[in-house]
């Protein structure tokens, strides 16, 4: 696969270009994310995990909205940090667990759609901290649209109180 710098290099992702620290990387992030009971509430799957990469998808549901009928804000950002923590999470060794400590949202168009998707990436990976980008898009009669973009960092927490 090419890097983007003419090298050819075995088992990085296609998507992010990015290796896993540990072998069982995509597992653990499906684990943790079945874990992540407001991911549930809102009724949020995860559908793609590489490494350095990790969507979220979430149907239109009433009862998340705001007062004109648009996806809450609110939940715009929960699935797009869940996203750009979980692509964190894949590149990170196995003692550590996945924490925000920074994120900027930026709302793009209104939140409407059938479904909504968040597509985290990594854009640099640290030991400790890394920055990551999520895009989230509107889903409507096979149209995307984009709603949202947020740039987050990540931290590596290496406690054993915590799980990834």
């Amino acid at each position: 696969m090419n890097n983007g710098w003419g090298v050819v290099k075995q088992g990085l992702s296609a998507v992010s270009g990015f290796e896993p620290r540990v072998p069982g990387f995509a597992d653990r992030v499906r684990e943790s994310f079945a874990r992540q009971r407001f991911m549930a509430t809102v009724g949020a799957s995860l559908t793609f995990v590489e490494p350095g990469a990790a969507d979220i998808e979430l149907p239109f549901d009433a009862a998340l909205t705001q007062q004109h009928g648009f996806l809450h804000a609110g939940v715009v950002a929960a699935v797009a940090d869940s996203a750009c923590g979980y692509a964190a999470l894949t590149l990170m060794d196995e003692e550590s667990a996945v924490l925000s400590v920074e994120v900027k949202l930026n709302l793009l168009a209104p939140a409407a759609g059938e479904r909504f998707a968040a597509r985290g990436r990594v854009v640099r990976s640290g030991r400790t901290l890394t920055v990551c980008r999520a895009d989230v898009f509107a889903l409507d009669a096979g149209e995307e649209r984009h709603v949202a973009t947020m740039l987050g960092t990540m931290m590596a927490v290496r406690r054993p109180e915590l799980e990834s």
